[in-house]
């Protein structure tokens, strides 16, 4: 397909500079407003500072679909006819680039989002959903993978056989070879595989059919997520969204010019209000979390809805995955506040030592959010596939008690981010 949107991407435009890309979801408690920065030295200065982050982070996502397109067609890499199978794997994998993609997308979106009264409202309105769809359709594949993985090796864990399935590459384009749960028997520096303990009798019984049926849904769900990827990759709504993102890589659409000739103190706009409503809605979000159910590490109550025959998702995981993007908006929005403050590092808690311990708190508390989310994800595939119709009691007993430990994973993420989210900061002598 020819291209047809620019792709500005051979060197950063004026005033841009890399985004940076944490990996936690980093916000204090309390919630603090943002430090007194430095005098503004122009009227222009929290502008040019949105200006700058959103112009990086548009020449972020158009080189990271350069580097896809020079992969290959497939978003697995070069396709078939395009190396031998002799030949070194591309140095950008479909790993890196869907997830460069990704990355710009959200933080595009979450900062249209966050500071919109900043921007032109129709196209921010248009833009938005949009990065949604995309961001949300390339991490689908990858999801999947990951929690065909994590079930795989709960089972191995859980049952202590070393006769699991891999998980298999998807159709349609050569995937990154699965690393195997367990070495092959006999492999130099190998240990011999455990044998099963007499009480975990059944749980083996049942763990490999357990695991063959969620290699086989999880696998389908996967193909088809690589399909759809593929399909979006191609269409005319994608090219679109490309478009509007290289446009945005040279000019962004602010909502008003202001005169340089007005006084900087009547006309300058001022990020911080916007940034403090996005850590105030967070706060908000986390003060309304059950956190005394979650001061235990396991949560009986969880077990019980899991087991049901209700196939909808489990009521107490929805606040949290809420508070896990608030917590992504607040991320960005301290992201742009730093360009605008360069004093505000870490967190908007302040600069400094208390700042920086504050951000690495923070990240701990983040991060136990993305394992919430996974556990939570792989505990409802266990209970879909226990749902299955006339499967075997070994199978059905394996994937009950696999459903029960990723429960108790979720509580034990939840217990982490209590602790993280509550810890007092301590500086060392």
């Amino acid at each position: 397909m020819a291209q047809r949107h620019l792709d500005p991407t051979d060197r950063a435009p004026a005033g841009a500079s890399p985004g940076p890309h944490t990996p936690g979801d980093p916000h204090p408690h309390p919630a603090p407003h943002a430090p007194s920065p430095a005098p503004h030295t122009h009227p222009d200065t929290d502008t040019d500072a949105l200006a700058s982050y959103l112009r990086a982070q548009a020449t972020e996502f158009l080189r990271a679909l350069r580097r896809h397109r020079e992969s290959g067609a497939s978003p697995n890499g070069a396709s078939p006819a395009a190396r031998s199978a002799t030949a070194p794997a591309p140095s950008t994998s479909h790993v890196d680039t869907a997830r460069a993609l990704r990355r710009a997308a959200r933080r595009l979106s979450g900062t249209l989002h966050t500071f919109q009264p900043l921007l032109d409202a129709d196209w921010a309105e248009a833009m938005r959903p949009e990065l949604a769809w995309l961001s949300g359709t390339l991490a689908m594949e990858h999801a999947y993978a990951s929690r065909l993985e994590r079930l795989l090796q709960a089972l191995h864990r859980l049952s202590g056989s070393p006769a699991l399935p891999a998980p298999r590459p998807v159709t349609g384009g050569p995937a990154a070879a699965p690393v195997p749960l367990t070495a092959p028997p006999g492999a130099p520096g190998t240990p011999a595989p455990p044998t099963a303990q007499p009480d975990r009798g059944n749980l083996t019984v049942g763990a490999a059919k357990a695991g063959a049926l969620l290699d086989r849904q999880l696998t389908l769900a996967r193909t088809r997520a690589h399909s759809a990827a593929l399909q979006a990759l191609g269409s005319s709504r994608f090219h679109a969204v490309a478009d509007k993102v290289a446009l945005l890589a040279s000019e962004v659409p602010l909502r008003t010019t202001r005169p340089h000739t007005a006084p900087a103190a009547t006309t300058a706009p001022d990020l911080r209000p916007l940034a403090t409503a996005a850590q105030d809605r967070l706060a908000d979000a986390v003060a309304a979390l059950p956190l005394v159910t979650a001061g235990s590490p396991y949560n009986a109550q969880a077990l019980v809805h899991g087991l049901s025959p209700d196939p909808s998702p489990h009521p107490q995981d929805a606040p949290w995955h809420q508070v896990r993007l608030l917590l992504r908006l607040h991320r960005y929005a301290v992201e742009v506040l730093a360009g605008a403050y360069p004093g505000a590092t870490g967190s908007t808690g302040g600069p400094g030592d208390a700042g920086d311990c504050a951000g690495v708190r923070l990240i701990a508390a983040g991060e136990a959010l993305d394992r919430h989310r996974d556990a939570s994800e792989a505990a409802a595939a266990a209970a879909q596939a226990a749902r299955t119709p006339r499967i075997a009691p070994a199978t059905a007993y394996a994937l009950g008690v696999l459903h029960a430990d990723q429960r108790h994973e979720v509580e034990a993420a939840r217990y982490a981010f209590q602790h993280s989210w509550r810890k007092e900061l301590t500086r060392l002598p």
